[in-house]
């Protein structure tokens, strides 16, 4: 048996080794008495530009005192423990410190305070080197990194620090997004559909039947109107299989290649445009869900909702599709077009400048050799997925009209099951007629989503350039400097003239979509309540606004001889690429003036919109029945 004293001195270490565990307890069992409130303000603020600061962590009903600079601000902690500070301002080169204090806690913090224009520069900066470079990939990166940099400081490590920021924190934000992973896998699936569908030989058949049916040349070139409504779904896809395929129809009809492109390009971009389950309405609505989300006034609405609003209003587009018809339908054309077809009639159906072949864009845009035609194969799957996102709109909606229905749906999830359920009929048609196999089918779907990955691109970096404008709070700037001065019926007429403008110089309607679209719809609320129309009365600015950008950016891609879809409509049809351009820019100009002057214009001052597109038609049929002639008769 031990003594005792060692029995003492083992109690003794023993009690030194729970010491540390004691006090450990101890510490957290205190209540604590430092800083139990919280700051939550901006990253940044701009010189003069109102802005809100958050404390947190207070007890219901306490008083919070806010010290900024040389001002003190008082406000009582609401039920959930926050006290709210608005309609702060700082200046730029003055202290922006913040001090807290609820009783006898305080807590301190500082803001950067940035000149309002630095807000504005990303967006600035993205659209100059769109305008230079012509690539709207690296413009959007640059311009997210100068938001990035100014966000955390114009220094070197701040620069480097910005530029992993761009991809570590928007990016992998935007991505992060459930709604905005929807979109992304809702247009690839979309994609490879379309893929499948020409690959199994299906839209072909479609067109041949239709464009076989002519005998004419107007027949012919009222045919290939048609299969460019029909083909509604993909601007690509249109432009390719109509091309391709009816050039061999309008050859022997005399049709001349300026006109088939003419008539393939003006019925892709416009009717996709237009159209509610294509491979554009993704992008769009998802575009525009993110230009709402900090706009309070229109809480109560989807983007989807505000998508099928601006819809009346996107006049270019409706009257560019109106104008084709009556161009094919009466054989009247004028300008180069007419000289086009005056050839054609005499035998020559294509300018032979060199330039001019087919589209060769892989195999996967074209149909199999050998496969049986059969337009079953396309229309069903098309059909399936009209009915499924019809359904799917209904199942996710709530509501005792057709309108409340689609207002309160979630397009997302529709849009998911329409495309997932489409691209396998499709798949199954084609594997069990025996038409492609397995593996062929995957790569034709594959083929078909690879198409949309640009446009992916694009659409991350310009949720990421939102965010970061956001940031920024560049509304808050364009609402300082703009609020006041730009006439509110007006805003729609620049924002489609600003939008063509960039469309043009870039080549992309997808590009122009994605820069201007977070910037003008802020914009145009912020203009609507200065001049005291941000409610239902004056909507139809809003619903303009969003069309003009759309619009716009199609029109502006329709002149652009640098335009994808442009370039891709003289290569599907055999044209030479500047004779396609020469030949169809006047009759783009013509429509886009009668657009922006007869209904742009008018719709801000609220004019119905129908009453525009009505007087607008007119107009155009009017100078093609004036100035207009057949060239069937020059030549008889």
């Amino acid at each position: 048996m031990p003594p005792s004293g060692s029995r003492n001195t083992n109690i003794n270490n023993r009690s030194w080794q729970l010491l540390p565990g004691l006090v450990l307890l101890g510490l957290i069992a205190m209540p604590v008495t430092g800083q139990a409130i919280e700051i939550d303000a901006p990253k940044i603020v701009l010189d003069g530009i109102p802005f809100e600061i958050s404390v947190s962590g207070v007890p219901a009903g306490d008083e919070v005192t806010l010290r900024l600079g040389g001002d003190a601000f008082r406000a009582v902690a609401s039920e959930a423990s926050v006290a709210s500070f608005s309609d702060l301002t700082a200046a730029a080169g003055a202290a922006a410190n913040i001090t807290a204090t609820a009783g006898s806690e305080s807590v301190s913090t500082s803001l950067r305070v940035l000149p309002g224009w630095i807000s504005l520069m990303p967006a600035f900066l993205a659209i100059a080197v769109a305008l230079l470079i012509r690539n709207v990939v690296p413009a959007l990166l640059l311009g997210l990194w100068l938001g990035s940099t100014a966000l955390v400081g114009f220094t070197p490590l701040g620069a480097l620090k910005g530029l992993l920021d761009v991809f570590t924190v928007f990016i992998v934000d935007a991505l992060a997004n459930p709604d905005h992973a929807a979109i992304i896998l809702f247009t690839m699936m979309i994609g490879g559909m379309v893929g499948i569908i020409t690959r199994n030989g299906g839209m072909a058949s479609i067109v041949k039947v239709v464009v076989s049916k002519a005998k004419t040349a107007i027949g012919g070139q009222v045919s290939v109107w048609l299969m460019g409504l029909m083909i509604f779904f993909d601007d690509y896809a249109n432009t390719l299989v109509v091309g391709n395929t009816a050039r061999s129809v309008t050859d022997h009809l005399r049709i001349s290649r300026e006109k088939l492109a003419y008539i393939v390009d003006s019925t892709a971009a416009p009717v996709v445009c237009l159209a509610l389950v294509t491979t554009w309405i993704g992008y769009q609505v998802s575009l525009i869900d993110q230009a709402m989300t900090d706009i309070d006034g229109l809480a109560g609405m989807t983007a989807y909702s505000m998508f099928l609003h601006s819809i009346p209003y996107s006049f270019y587009p409706i009257l560019a599709v109106l104008f084709v018809l009556a161009v094919a339908s009466s054989g009247r054309d004028m300008g180069p077009m007419y000289t086009a077809e005056v050839r054609a009639r005499g035998g020559d159906v294509e300018a032979h400048s060199g330039d001019a072949m087919p589209a060769m864009d892989g195999d996967t845009l074209e149909a199999k050799p050998d496969v049986p035609m059969r337009p079953v194969n396309a229309f069903l799957p098309i059909l399936v997925l009209i009915v499924a996102l019809a359904a799917g709109m209904f199942i996710t909606g709530e509501g005792e009209t057709l309108t409340d229905i689609v207002g309160s749906a979630d397009p997302y999830t529709a849009m998911m099951w329409a495309s997932f359920i489409g691209a396998l009929v499709a798949a199954g048609l084609s594997v069990g007629q025996k038409i492609l196999s397995a593996h062929e089918t995957v790569d034709a779907w594959y083929g078909g989503a690879r198409a949309t990955l640009f446009g992916m691109i694009v659409l991350i970096l310009a949720w990421s350039m939102s965010a970061v404008t956001s940031d920024l709070n560049a509304k808050g700037y364009l609402i300082s400097i703009l609020g006041d001065s730009l006439p509110v019926a007006l805003v729609p007429a620049v924002v489609f003239v600003l939008a063509a403008i960039t469309a043009f110089s870039t080549g992309t309607s997808w590009g122009t979509m994605g820069i201007l679209l977070p910037l003008v719809l802020p914009l145009t609320w912020a203009v609507m309540t200065v001049s005291g129309v941000a409610d239902a009365s004056g909507m139809h600015i809003m619903y303009s606004a969003i069309a003009c950008v759309l619009a716009g950016a199609v029109w502006g891609d329709h002149c652009s001889p640098i335009s994808d879809t442009t370039v891709l409509s003289s290569i599907a049809s055999g044209c030479d690429h500047i004779e396609h351009v020469r030949t169809q820019l006047p009759y783009a100009l013509l429509v886009g003036i009668v657009a922006i002057g007869i209904g742009t214009i008018p719709a801000g001052y609220g004019v119905p919109p129908w009453v525009s597109l009505i007087v607008g038609g007119a107009i155009l049929l009017s100078v093609l029945r004036f100035f207009g002639r057949r060239a069937d008769e020059s030549v008889n």
